[in-house]
């Protein structure tokens, strides 16, 4: 909180971070792809948390049609905020694949389409 004096008054100003309201998943793009592409994801504060979370665990892993983990894209803590990463599918056959966000609070799966 900051205040600032005024003759006669004082006014209050309360400076707030602004974090995301909620956790999200975005369909990567393009789709279909060859042979990268990107995905965007959201982490959002805790639910029930009224001030910032520190850093939770993160993972996004990729899989096949068989749900064969094909590679892990993040694994680690990071704090609420947007964020996107590359997927590079060099080397991969043309298919159908599943991106996975997890966290303590939220799961969500995604389909892509590799074409060569």
């Amino acid at each position: 909180m900051v205040k600032v004096f005024r003759i006669g008054r004082v006014t209050t100003l309360e400076k707030q971070e602004q974090y995301p309201e909620s956790f999200e998943l975005h369909q990567n793009y393009p789709n279909p792809f060859n042979p990268t592409t990107t995905i965007k994801y959201t982490i959002a504060n805790p639910p029930l948390s009224n001030e910032r979370a520190g850093e939770g665990l993160i993972t996004l892993p990729v899989y096949d049609i068989l749900g064969k983990k094909i590679q892990t894209l993040v694994n680690e803590s990071k704090p609420p905020g947007n964020y996107k990463i590359e997927f590079n599918a060099a080397g991969l056959p043309s298919g159908v694949y599943f991106y996975r966000l997890e966290t303590e609070y939220f799961n969500a799966v995604k389909k892509m389409l590799l074409l060569r």
